[in-house]
């Protein structure tokens, strides 16, 4: 037998765990960031929270949140020169650890019950209950990232918020990833408990419950054939029409909708907390000097700095026990960059759809123009499914009341003259013409 020598060249997908970070934080509302971050509160001994004293805060570390606010619509976040705190937040030398100008991290007095948190029942987040069955699962590494990646994508209920192509394109180019592949990756999903889990629709959430069921159930071939192709039918209560449709009687059709209303539409909702949701808002928007400028809210701005106490007893510490204590800086350091990152987007989309909206922060609905998501996303030179994620759950304070992103985008109408105008504003005309007939 021949020995030789062959060069084998190969690709091998790599999300990083900082651009797995990033793309979930983006996607959180307010509220979602700040709990995610109590848990990072909670495991990361590196990371702490700046800590209000009176009504100012304490002398900011290097690792300090930083966010640039913009002084007018003119200038654009673009344009801005970098700034030393951004640097800071890419290098976290020796230097800036021995700062005597900063103070220490103390351990908190387990006697001291001022400060103490409430411990409340813990319960299992439908991530987390997902990415429990993904790792009793025999995938590949590449396989496994991917389906990590789409859990990442779903909302409260279940339910995949962005198609897949939308997805393909927040990775890397280099890694040539086959639109198969996300379909595979979701097949493995949709496998998993709650059945119904990873469905686009809800048309695919019945029928993936339904192809659930043994192969026996009455009616079941049937009532898959219906939440496929006739599912509008039946919640008009067109039974007429789904008789011709399925070949079927009176008795037939009462079986069928028996077996499709008990089923989930909702499959993670079982996952989702019933507690009232409040609404943050991530940027406000002021006139400023003749001009509406948007700027962040501070109150939704998390403000986090890498603990000294620590940081010093792994610079002195040079064997390999530090190693876990290493790994902890680099998550912390990945959280606060990425959270900075993820409000400077957020203030960039903000400020380019203020300055498309201006009239309507003059005259309310009825000067909305159109917009669409592909135009912001040329402005700040992002994705528009970047933008998407931004625009949801992410709500503005104005003049004339709280906002979330999305409003401002919406559907155009050509006018006569060859002009468009958008469907907020037509809605907000018939509502004024409906209020006052006496006008018209």
């Amino acid at each position: 037998m021949k020995h030789s020598l062959q060069l084998k060249l190969s690709q091998q997908l790599t999300l990083t765990p900082q651009l797995q970070l990033s793309i979930r934080l983006l996607q959180l509302s307010t509220l979602e960031l700040s709990q995610e971050v109590e848990t990072f509160l909670q495991d990361n001994p590196l990371l702490e929270r700046i800590e209000k004293n009176g009504d100012e805060y304490l002398p900011p570390q290097d690792a300090e949140i930083s966010i640039p606010q913009s002084e007018s619509p003119a200038e654009s976040p673009q344009e801005k020169e970098p700034t030393e705190t951004t640097s800071e937040h890419e290098d976290y030398n020796d230097d800036h650890w021995n700062d005597d100008n900063t103070s220490y991290g103390t351990p908190r007095d387990e006697n001291d019950e001022s400060d103490s948190p409430k411990l409340e029942a813990e319960t299992t987040t439908l991530r987390q209950h997902l990415l429990w069955q993904l790792n009793l699962t025999q995938l590949p590494d590449r396989d496994r990232t991917l389906v990590e990646m789409l859990i990442d994508a779903l909302d409260d209920a279940g339910y995949m918020i962005q198609d897949l192509d939308e997805l393909a394109t927040m990775l890397p180019p280099e890694l040539e990833i086959e639109p198969i592949e996300l379909q595979i990756a979701l097949k493995h999903l949709q496998n998993f408990d709650p059945i119904g889990i990873g469905a686009r629709n809800l048309s695919e959430c019945l029928a993936l419950q339904l192809k659930a069921l043994p192969e026996d159930t009455p009616y079941r071939t049937e009532s898959l054939l219906t939440v496929r192709s006739h599912l509008d039918s039946l919640a008009s209560r067109d039974y007429n029409k789904l008789k011709k449709a399925l070949h079927t009687n009176d008795e037939g059709i009462r079986q069928i909708q028996h077996l499709i209303t008990h089923l989930n539409p909702r499959p993670g909702g079982n996952y989702s907390t019933d507690e009232t949701r409040y609404v943050i808002c991530d940027v406000i928007v002021k006139k400023v000097k003749g001009m509406w400028v948007a700027s962040l809210n501070p109150d939704a701005m998390p403000k986090l700095r890498i603990n000294k106490m620590y940081a010093n007893i792994l610079q002195n510490t040079g064997n390999a026990s530090s190693q876990q204590m290493a790994n902890q800086l680099q998550e912390a350091k990945w959280l606060i960059k990425n959270i900075q990152q993820r409000f400077e987007t957020i203030l960039r989309v903000s400020q380019a759809i203020v300055d498309r909206q201006k009239h309507f922060f003059e005259h309310g609905d009825v000067a909305m123009r159109p917009l669409v998501l592909r135009e912001i996303a040329e402005t700040v030179e992002l994705h528009e499914s970047t933008i998407s994620r931004v625009t949801t759950q992410k709500y503005m304070h104005t003049p004339r009341g709280i906002y979330e992103l999305k409003h401002f985008f919406g559907s155009h109408v050509t006018t006569e003259t060859g002009g468009a105008c958008s469907a907020t504003a037509i809605r907000a005309l018939i509502k004024q013409l409906l209020i006052r007939p006496d006008e018209v």
